[in-house]
């Protein structure tokens, strides 16, 4: 599977999980820690919700040819994300059930033409080609589903998916400041070189992409000494 191949089916598909474990939530689990350091479940919640909202805004200079960011500034994306954080469980839910609707409506109107058109995620930022919003909104899902810490893992999504993520997350690792020497073999046969490919790491691709996304080495096994990563998924 390719970045390119992400369908809104897909993403769909991976939403209504998503959906279906923000409603089993009562308000007292939204307040509890979740995967992403220093932020809540409801951070968590707050945050999806909100890079739905962006997402469309990408779409909709593509489908209409109005100029536009996918956010205004880094500081109001912050600062939306923690004013909607401590909410109930139910506005929480009914806010990520509209948003997501809306996103699925802009993806299913994308035409291929509409693919190549590059939207800056902030004023003078760097640029998001159209093609990848699918991608990206799935990748935003399965993630934070995941920093949800409510059952659903990285073992979860169809295996072309976590094949997928973990070959981007690696690819990003590729293109960091400073990024580690690592070569990673997963126990399903993918096998991703990054640096000198110094450190061997084996583990399940859930695993591996557990620990380059969060940093936990749990079923995770290194020949040396476990490098450090430069940024989390």
């Amino acid at each position: 599977m390719k970045h390119a191949d992400v369908t809104p089916q897909l993403v769909e598909a991976e939403t209504d999980r998503l959906l279906a474990t923000a409603a089993a939530f009562v308000d007292d689990a939204v307040a509890e820690p979740s995967l992403c350091a220093g932020w809540s479940r409801g951070h968590v919640l707050a945050h999806v919700a909100r890079n739905a909202d962006a997402l469309v805004r990408v779409c909709d200079v593509a489908l209409t040819g109005s100029p536009d960011t996918m956010y205004d500034d880094v500081e109001s994306r912050d600062a939306d994300i923690e004013r909607d954080a401590a909410r109930s469980a139910a506005d929480h839910l009914l806010d990520l059930r509209t948003t997501a609707g809306h996103l699925a409506g802009r993806l299913e109107s994308l035409r291929p033409e509409h693919a190549e058109v590059r939207v800056e995620r902030t004023p003078g930022g760097f640029a998001i080609p159209v093609g990848m919003v699918a991608f990206m909104r799935l990748r935003e899902v399965v993630f934070h589903h995941v920093d949800l810490d409510a059952g659903y893992t990285f073992a979860s999504p169809p295996a072309e998916v976590v094949a997928l993520l973990l070959r981007d997350a690696a690819n990003r690792l590729r293109h960091a400041d400073e990024p580690p020497s690592l070569r990673i073999a997963t126990v399903e046969g993918d096998e991703h070189v990054i640096g000198a490919g110094a450190t061997r790491v084996t583990g399940s691709a859930a695993d591996v992409l557990l620990w380059l996304a969060r940093g936990r080495t749990d079923g995770v096994e290194f020949d040396g000494a476990v490098p450090t990563l430069p940024f989390g998924g």
